[in-house]
Order: C-alpha cells, then structure tokens, then sequence
C-alpha cells in the first residue's frame, strides 16, 4: 500500500509540475459554428422506444437496445445522447462505482484525477475533429455529478481512452478476447465468415444496457457497430461495404502520454475504409499508445488480415496459404513476433492457449457457417475437450464476455448475442435492410427467422451454479482481504459450485495458509495444481506457497 500511495504522489506531483501543458487540453473544445446545435426533440412512444426524426431508440425483446442516428457529426451526437440521455447517466455512474472501488481513498482519486489530465494532455490532438465533435453532442446529456473528474466534454473525450489508459498503465489485455475468420473451402458458402468474443468486463451492471448502433453519417460508409452508452468507439462493427474489425489487446509498453485511443482508429476506418487496402492506408496515418491487433475482415477481398499497431510501429499480418485466420492476445507478424514482450505474452499468458484451443475447433469443423461459429464463440472447455472449470480465462467463453458477434460481410448480415455473454440470442440484422428504410417504424431491425438460438448450457444447473460461485467468489475475496473466519461448509460448499476451476482451491489454500492450518493449505494448493491455471505466474505463485508450506511442516 505504500509503494502505491508513493507511485500515486509521483504521479501527481509530475501532473502538477507540468501542468502548464494541459491547460490548453483542459479548456479545448471542437469547433461546431458551422453545425446547427439545435438540441434535438425525443418523443418517448414507451419505456422501451424512443423517437427523434428520423432517429430512433428501441429496446428489443432480447434486451439489446437498437440506435439509428444520421446527419452531420454534431447531430449524430446530439441526437445519441437526447435518445439515450437515462442510459448515459447510469452508465457513467457505473463505471466511476467501478473506478471508486478500486481506488477508495479520496487523495488517491486526487492524485489519479491529477494525472490523467496530464496523460490526457495530448488526446484532442488525436482525435479527429468529427468524432471530437460528435463527443462534444453527446456530452451535453450527460450528468454533471462527475464534473470534480473533468467537464462534460473532457470527460467523454477521456472515457474513450480509458481501455487504452488501463492497458499501458497496468498492462491489462481486459482478460482475452478471441477471434477467428474463415473463407474459401473453409466457409459453407466460400464467402468470408467471421467471428469474436469481446471480453471486455468492468461488472455484470456495465453490460446491461449493450447499444448496437446503426449510425448513417453525411460523409463515409454507413456502418454498424457493438457498444454502450456514451462510446462512439469501434470495438466490433461492420460497414455497408462489408468491411468489418474488431479488436484485441496486445502487450504493450507505457507511453508518456495519450495519442490516439484504438476504439477512435477502428471507428474511422468502419466510417472511410472499404476495401483492406484503404483500412492500412488509415492506421498508417494514426499514432496510437498501445499494443493492438485490428483483424479487418473485407467482403470485396473476400479475406481478412490482422493490421498489428504499438505506438513505435505497425505490421500486417496475412496467411496466403491458408483460408483462416485466428487472433488472440498475441503478435503475428515479422515485426513483432519475436520481441520479447510479445514472447513473454506467449509463454505466461492465457493467449496461446485459446489460440490452440480456437485451431483445434476451426479443424474440428470443416465448414464454417453463423450456426457452427456461435458454437466456437460459446465454448468453455479446454484443449482435446478437457473441462477447465466455469470462468477459467483459458476458454473462450469465460463467461464474462460484453458480447459475441459473427459478420457474414458478402451478405451484410451481422449476429450479435443477448445477454448474457455471449449465452444469450444471436440476434441477426441486415445492413442493407436497415439503411434502405425510408422511414421511422420504431419496429425492432431484427431479422427474427435468422437468428440463433440460446445457448442450452442456460437452462442448466452449472450455470445456477455458476451464479452462485460468483457472488461466493466476491465473498471470500471480501474476508481474505479483512482475514475474516470463514466456516468449512462456506469453503466446501464454494468448491462445489466450480469443481474443476483451480481458483475454488488456490483461495481455500490462501486462507488456511493465512490461519496457520498449513497441513490444510498444502493439500489445497496441490489440488489446484492437479487444474488446468489460467497462467504460468500464476502457477508459480502456487509452487511458491508449496515450497514454503514444506519448510514449514518439516
């Protein structure tokens, strides 16, 4: 706890001492006099549908929210937020829940305020101005109980590099996001298929209110795209051309300051790229600040490559002699693929091994269809089928994925999962369809007789199980940290709900190990080993506590 208070103070002394950098960042606004900011007028039909224009907000029966927006930047800001003005305040107010749990201490949120302005102090000049500007529209719906953090705009503006902040600062790959493209011989039809988990998790309230835009700006490519309330970023979308990306995380080295965030390179290339061509010609352009694999997948192409970014350099990474391709959290190509952080993402994290397992199931599949990749999306076992227990970040569904979504680009057609994960409905839509609509229907976009059942591990009694072992899971973190009793029948009924996740008996081990009882500890550790570990530190932490527990019983 020190070191951490003194690394705090650190940074916000170095924010303080250069502060004369980030007034101009602090006070920055895009130029909108050549925009009508008229705010627009919603008319709320139900609690569930909202209208504005042509513009519209719908909840539909899987509980996925359906946003249509068009226009210059400006309007399509303005018009995000008046629609989904109740939805932005909640999330907000979730995601700093979030932030002031993990960082309870009134100086330390300070000193954290402190020194994101600095971090930050260069953003706006890597944002283009049509997304700055439409940041700007949807920040005037947003709530003023974070101000302390930064105004409306800056705020917005800074929440669209949180997952890159959060990955430079402390390396996090946000778990481990999957995904996998195949065409040729290897598709059912010949035509590019596609398919990804967006592992993305800050709790289960954050991926309540999942948004997927339909957005049909003035200039560039009508497109769709995977989000939540306030996020004009690209994490997964497609554009009408079939052009689709998704992202994943790399490891990645701390920059000094904030360029341009990877969800706002991604976006401009949905927007202004139709080809895997005009897609490297993009990134090219951009400065980023992390590590990031962007998979592009291209109808006109009929392929998909992976355009590998870090803040120094950029590859592409293509397989000729193949009609598949696979991303994890590793790099691929020349430039990267032997550095030694790459190598060192390899061999200690969980990333090589959902590569394999992501191999092992496209070969087990000799042609791919929307039906057999929602199977690979939904699958929670281990190489040759092994069961890895619920959670383990080695599967490729952990049960914690913000959404699953497949693309068939040549169709325009696009799947994306209803809650939870990627369990739920794969709902269907058609760009086509959708941006030929000459007028608001407030009707759902879905194409119902497409669309992809439930997963049936839903109706099972491990995945009751599995809910219960996360709140159990929440609470024995709680009394480990406050080195509180806890009853044996709480400890064996907590290993009962996830028998064959390491984790139920690396946490048994920890508290028996903090009671003294060692002889209990050690049989706890070692049964954990005999579990298939997320990590190779993390295994070693478990080998670590062995060696001592052996001293200390001899």
């Amino acid at each position: 706890m020190k070191n951490r208070i003194t690394y705090l103070f650190f940074l916000g002394f170095l924010g303080i001492l250069i502060s004369c950098g980030t007034s101009k960042s602090k006070n920055h606004q895009p130029d909108i006099s050549s925009f009508n900011a008229t705010k627009p007028v919603v008319t709320k039909i139900s609690d569930s549908v909202f209208i504005s224009g042509n513009n519209s907000l719908l909840k539909n029966k899987q509980g996925l929210w359906e946003l249509y927006v068009e226009g210059d930047p400006l309007e399509i800001g303005l018009n995000t937020g008046a629609l989904s003005d109740s939805l932005l305040r909640k999330q907000q107010q979730i995601f700093f829940s979030k932030i002031k749990d993990l960082v309870p201490s009134k100086f330390e949120q300070k000193i954290l305020r402190q020194f994101l302005k600095w971090y930050n102090r260069k953003l706006y000049a890597n944002v283009p101005e049509e997304y700055q500007t439409e940041i700007f529209g949807i920040s005037q719906y947003t709530s003023h109980d974070f101000d302390n953090i930064a105004p409306q705009y800056q705020r917005g503006l800074y929440l669209h590099a949180a997952h890159d902040i959060g990955h430079a600062l402390q390396d996090l790959a946000l778990v481990g996001c999957s995904s996998f493209a195949a065409w040729g011989e290897k598709s059912e039809d010949g035509n590019l298929i596609m398919g990804r988990n967006f592992d993305f998790y800050v709790n289960d309230a954050f991926a309540e209110n999942k948004i997927i835009a339909f957005i049909k700006p003035e200039q560039g490519n009508n497109f769709m795209m995977v989000s939540w309330p306030g996020m004009i970023g690209a994490v997964s979308g497609m554009n009408q051309q079939g052009l689709s990306v998704t992202i994943n995380a790399a490891k990645s080295e701390i920059p000094m300051s904030a360029k341009t965030p990877i969800s706002i390179l991604t976006r401009e290339i949905l927007q202004h790229a139709s080809t895997i061509q005009e897609a490297i010609a993009i990134a090219k352009r951009r400065k980023v600040f992390v590590s990031e694999s962007i998979m592009v997948g291209s109808a006109q192409d009929n392929k998909a490559v992976l355009i590998e970014v870090s803040p120094k350099k950029m590859d592409v990474y293509e397989v000729p002699n193949s009609n598949q391709l696979i991303c994890s959290n590793h790099f691929q190509s020349t430039t990267f693929k032997d550095e030694k952080r790459n190598q060192t993402q390899i061999t200690e994290s969980h990333s090589e091994y959902r590569f394999e397992r992501m191999q092992e199931l496209l070969s087990e599949n000799k042609k791919i269809n929307p039906e057999i990749a929602s199977e690979i999306l939904r699958n929670k076992n281990g190489l040759n089928d092994i069961p890895l227990g619920f959670g383990n970040e080695k599967a490729l569904n952990q049960l914690l994925a913000h959404h699953g979504i497949i693309f068939k680009p040549a169709a325009k057609l696009v799947w994306v999962s209803a809650n939870p994960f990627q369990l739920g409905e794969f709902v269907c839509y058609n760009l086509d369809s959708i941006f030929s609509k000459k007028s608001n229907t407030a009707i759902s976009f879905e194409e119902e007789n497409l669309n992809i059942a439930k997963d049936p591990f839903l109706k099972t009694e491990a995945f009751q199980n599995f809910k219960k072992f996360k709140k159990e899971n929440y609470q024995i973190d709680v009394w480990l940290k406050k080195k509180a009793p806890i009853s044996s029948e709480f400890i064996s009924h907590y290993q009962s709900l996830n028998p064959d996740y390491w984790v139920v008996y690396y946490k048994a081990g920890l508290y028996f190990y903090q009671r003294k009882e060692f002889r209990v500890a050690q049989i706890n550790f070692e049964k954990a080993l005999t579990k298939e570990i997320t990590t190779a530190p993390d295994k070693a932490k478990i080998e670590k506590y062995l060696k001592k527990l052996k001293r200390k019983l001899q």
